[in-house]
C-alpha cells in the first residue's frame, strides 16, 4: 500500500500539494482559476482562428488539456492552451497539405496534436529534453520576431475585412494585400482599429497615467490583462444590437457548436502520420521550448523546482488530451499563466477551475459567441504578438557576438522566406555551424607571471614576467578532432618566431575534454618537438583529462615528469634546471591532479 501511495505521488505531484491545501490556497486557486477563465475564453477562441480552425477547437484545446497539465505537472504556476505560435506552424505547415476549415484540414491538426504528444511522451521517457539545447536564444528570437510578422500580417484581412489569397508566396501575398487596402470594409476597419487602439493605450499611456495615480500595480496589470475580454464583448454587444453582421457586413465568428466536446480518434494511418512527422517534432520541439521556459520563470519566483523531463511528459499528455476531444496543439502560455499568478493562484488546483469554466462557457454560452467580431479578434493576436517581435535584439547581439546575430537574422528571413518549420532548420543549422566554426580556432594565448603572484595572465592585457627560452601558452577550448591541427600549428608558428625557445609550457585549465585526434595530435606535437630539441610541458591538467590521456598511452615518464599541478611549480622547474638536464617532478603523482 505504502509502495502504491508513493508511485501515485511521484505520477501526479498535485496529490503532495493537497495533503498540505489550507483554505487560503482554495481561495487564491479560485480566484485565479476564475479570472484566468475570463481570459482564455476569448484568447483561445482568436488563437484557433489564426490557426484556421473553429473557435470551438481553440475552446476545447482549454479543457481536459488542462486538467491533465495540472494533474501530471510540476509547475503550480504554469497554464497550458492554444497559443500564436503553435497557431501559426499549424495553418503554415498543414495549410499546404488541405484547405484551411475543410474536414481533412480539422482532422490532421488533430492527428497533429496526438503525434506531437507521442512524440514528447517518447523523448520524456528517453529523457532526450536536452535537444532543446540545439534551438539557442539568438535562433528563437529570430524565430519568433519572424512569426509576430507573419501572424500580423496573416490578420490584416480580417482586421480591415478585405479578401486575400493567402495561399501564395509570402511577398506576392504582401503585395495583394497592399493592393487591396483601398477596397478596405470601413466599419470592419474602424472597428479593429479602434481596438488595437484601446489594447495599446491601456498598456502604455493610460498604464503611465495610471502609474502616476498611485494605482496598484497588481490591479494595473490585472486590468492590462483583461481588457481583450473588455474590447471583445463591447464589440460583440454593438454588432448584435445594431444587427451590424447582416445590415454593414462585419464578419462575425458564427454558430458556435453548444455542448461537451465529443471523443475524437485521430487518424492513426501511417499516411498521416508520415505527411505530419516533421512538423510535429517543430512543434514538439517549439512548444516545449515555451513551456519549459515559461516554467521556470514563474518556478524562480515561487522558489519551486521544475523537473524539464516531467514537464515533457506532462505537455506529451496534454496534447495527447487535446487530440481525444477535438482540439490542437498546446503548449504552456505566458500571458495566462501571468494572469493566474498576478491573480495569486496558490496551485495547480487554479488549472481546474480555469478548465470548468471554459467548460461552462463552451456548454451554456455558446450562443452568445455568435456575434463576436472577427476583426476584434485580429485585433486581439496584432496586440499579443506585436510582444514577440524582438528584432532590435540584434543590434545588441553585434555589439558582442557577430556570429550570433548572424544565427538571428538568418532564422528571421528564412522563416519569412522559406516558411516556419524550414527556417527553423536554418536557423538551428547556422548556430551548429557558428559553434563548429568558433570551436575550430580555439582560443590560444600566450601568458606571463604577474610580478610577485603565481597568477599567469594574457601579455596583452598585464604587465608580466616572462622566463628566457620558455614559451607559455594557455589554450582556453577542448581539443577534438576540429581543432587540435589548429593548436599544433599555433605553437609551430611561434616557434619560427622564436628560435631561442626551448621548453613550451602549455597550461591546460580550459580543457574539460580531449578525444582520441586530440590525443594523437599531442603525441605528434611532442614527437616534432623533441625534434627541434624543444621540450613540451603541461599544466593544471583536470584529473579526468589526465586519467584519458594515461589511458590513451602517454608514457608514465612524461606523466611524473613533464606535468605539473600549476603553471607557477613548471616555470620553477623551468628556472631551476638547465636545459638537457633529465627533468624530474618528485612531489607531483597522477592521482594529485585536481578536478
Amino acid at each position: 500500500m505504502m509502495q502504491q501511495r508513493r508511485w501515485i505521488a511521484e505520477l501526479f505531484p498535485l496529490v503532495n500539494r493537497l495533503k498540505i491545501y489550507t483554505w487560503r490556497d482554495t481561495y487564491g486557486d479560485l480566484v485565479a482559476g476564475t479570472i484566468s477563465a475570463v481570459m482564455v475564453v476569448p484568447q483561445a477562441m482568436a488563437y484557433s482562428h489564426l490557426a484556421g480552425l473553429p473557435p470551438e477547437m481553440g475552446l476545447y484545446a482549454c479543457i481536459l488539456p488542462l486538467v491533465v497539465y495540472g494533474l501530471l505537472g510540476s509547475s503550480g504556476a504554469l497554464s497550458v492552451g492554444p497559443v500564436a505560435l503553435l497557431s501559426l506552424l499549424v495553418i503554415a505547415e498543414i495549410g499546404l497539405i488541405a484547405l484551411p476549415g475543410s474536414p481533412e484540414y480539422l482532422e490532421l491538426c488533430v492527428t497533429l496534436a496526438a503525434l506531437t504528444g507521442v512524440l514528447q511522451i517518447g523523448m520524456s521517457l528517453l529523457r532526450l529534453g536536452f535537444l532543446v539545447n540545439f534551438i539557442s536564444h539568438p535562433v528563437l528570437i529570430g524565430f519568433t520576431s519572424a512569426a509576430a510578422v507573419l501572424i500580423g500580417c496573416s490578420q490584416l484581412k480580417q482586421l480591415l475585412g478585405i479578401s486575400v489569397d493567402s495561399a501564395q508566396a509570402q511577398w506576392r501575398w504582401l503585395l495583394e494585400l497592399w493592393q487591396e487596402i483601398p477596397n478596405a470594409h470601413l466599419l470592419t476597419s474602424a472597428m479593429g482599429g479602434v481596438s488595437i487602439v484601446v489594447l495599446v493605450l491601456t498598456s502604455g499611456p493610460m498604464a503611465l497615467f495610471l502609474r502616476r495615480r498611485q494605482l496598484s500595480e497588481k490591479w494595473l496589470r490585472l486590468g492590462q490583462q483583461l481588457m481583450p475580454l473588455v474590447v471583445v464583448v463591447v464589440g460583440t454587444i454593438l454588432t448584435a444590437s445594431f444587427d451590424w453582421s447582416e445590415r454593414r457586413g462585419v464578419d462575425v465568428v458564427g454558430v458556435v457548436p453548444a455542448g461537451l466536446p465529443r471523443v475524437t480518434i485521430p487518424n492513426m494511418t501511417l499516411e498521416y502520420w508520415q505527411k505530419l512527422l516533421p512538423t510535429a517534432f517543430v512543434v514538439a520541439m517549439v512548444g516545449y521550448v515555451q513551456s519549459i521556459s515559461v516554467a521556470q520563470t514563474f518556478a524562480s519566483r515561487r522558489r519551486e523546482r521544475v523537473d524539464p523531463n516531467r514537464e515533457l511528459f506532462a505537455l506529451g499528455m496534454a496534447d495527447l488530451a487535446a487530440a481525444f476531444t477535438g482540439g490542437y496543439p498546446v503548449t504552456g502560455s505566458l500571458s495566462v499563466s501571468s494572469v493566474k499568478e498576478t491573480s495569486g493562484a496558490r496551485t495547480a488546483v487554479s488549472s481546474l477551475i480555469c478548465a470548468a469554466w471554459v467548460l461552462i462557457a463552451v456548454v451554456f454560452l455558446t450562443r452568445w459567441m455568435y456575434y463576436v467580431p472577427q476583426t476584434i479578434l485580429a485585433a486581439v493576436v496584432i496586440v499579443s504578438v506585436a510582444s514577440l517581435f524582438n528584432l532590435w535584439h540584434a543590434r545588441q547581439l553585434w555589439q558582442y557576438s557577430r556570429g550570433d546575430a548572424a544565427a538571428l537574422v538568418v532564422t528571421f528571413v528564412a522563416v519569412l522566406w522559406l516558411g516556419v518549420q524550414v527556417g527553423i532548420l536554418w536557423g538551428m543549422a547556422a548556430n551548429i555551424g557558428l559553434w563548429m566554426w568558433r570551436t575550430s580556432r580555439p582560443r590560444i594565448v600566450e601568458v606571463g607571471r604577474i610580478p610577485g603572484t603565481e597568477i599567469f595572465r594574457n601579455i596583452e592585457r598585464h604587465q608580466v614576467e616572462l622566463t628566457e627560452g620558455l614559451l607559455s601558452i594557455r589554450v582556453d577550448e577542448s581539443l577534438y578532432f576540429a581543432n587540435a591541427r589548429y593548436l599544433n600549428n599555433f605553437v609551430l608558428r611561434k616557434l619560427s618566431d622564436r628560435p631561442r625557445v626551448h621548453t613550451v609550457l602549455l597550461i591546460a585549465s580550459g580543457i574539460n575534454q580531449m578525444d582520441a585526434t586530440g590525443m594523437e595530435m599531442l603525441k605528434s606535437l611532442i614527437n616534432e618537438l623533441g625534434d627541434i630539441r624543444v621540450r613540451l610541458l603541461m599544466s593544471d591538467i583536470k584529473g579526468h583529462v589526465l586519467d584519458r590521456m594515461s589511458a590513451a598511452g602517454f608514457e608514465a615518464g612524461f606523466l611524473t615528469t613533464h606535468v605539473f599541478l600549476s603553471a607557477d611549480l613548471a616555470v620553477k622547474s623551468v628556472a631551476a634546471q638547465p636545459v638537457g638536464a633529465t627533468w624530474k617532478n618528485s612531489s607531483l603523482e597522477i592521482d594529485q591532479a585536481v578536478e
